[in-house]
Parts: C-alpha cells; sequence; structure tokens
C-alpha cells in the first residue's frame, strides 16, 4: 500500500532557477519534474509514496493499467539501490528505472532500466 506524501512539481524549471540560481544537486529533482509531467501528458494518475521504509517515486494508474517507475539521474555500478524498492512490490505490474545513465539499460528480475530519452520518446511507457 503506498502512502501519499507532500511533495510538488514544477511544470517550467526556469523559474525555479530565476529565483533560486542553478544548483546541480536539484538535476534528480528536476528528473522527477520531467517523469511526472510526462506520465500525466500520457493519460495516467500518478500517485507517490511508499512501500514500507522504502520510496517508490511514481505509481501511474490508466484504465486497467498500472505501473512503477522510480527516477535516478545515474545509477552506481553493481548496485541495486533504484531497484530494491521496486523488487519488494509483491506484485506483477511492470516496474521500470528512469536514468540518465547512457550505460544502464537492462532488465533486473523484471525492473526494466530505461534511458529518460527514451522514456519519453515511447508511447509504450
Amino acid at each position: 500500500m503506498l502512502k501519499t506524501q507532500g511533495k510538488f512539481y514544477l511544470a517550467d524549471a526556469s523559474l525555479k532557477y530565476c529565483m533560486m540560481g542553478f544548483n546541480p544537486k536539484s538535476v534528480a529533482a528536476m528528473l522527477e519534474d520531467i517523469v511526472y509531467f510526462e506520465l500525466r501528458r500520457k493519460g495516467y494518475e500518478v500517485y507517490i509514496g511508499k512501500n514500507g521504509t522504502k520510496e517508490i517515486d511514481f505509481l501511474a494508474v490508466r484504465r486497467d493499467e498500472r505501473i512503477y517507475v522510480q527516477v535516478c539521474r545515474n545509477l552506481p555500478e553493481e548496485s541495486d539501490r533504484g531497484a530494491a524498492n521496486l523488487l519488494e512490490t509483491k506484485d506483477h505490474y511492470p516496474k521500470y528505472i528512469v536514468t540518465l545513465d547512457e550505460l544502464a539499460a537492462g532488465n533486473i528480475n523484471g525492473v526494466k532500466t530505461v534511458h529518460l530519452a527514451d522514456f519519453l520518446l515511447d508511447e509504450d511507457y
């Protein structure tokens, strides 16, 4: 069961940069904004929450479909940091990690890793 967290997403990141300046640490948050709005554009209702102690960035629901999406700027080698929380979700809905890491692709026990550009351009997600 996912519990809601109080998160807000910016439709225009330039407003934040205008007021606060650019901070390289905020790139991860901007990626979440991009993925959130892309899921909404594709017609999903989007929920944010936790599975136990693990955060799940997005649970997206459209009609009878449900997908889980975790957003990671990059994935450390030999780490399951992005997939661990999704792997603990014991249903059989599709699970994705969206990343900027160009070398991280594939499938970790059913959790598919995709580059942000592929996620944005492919209507299957």
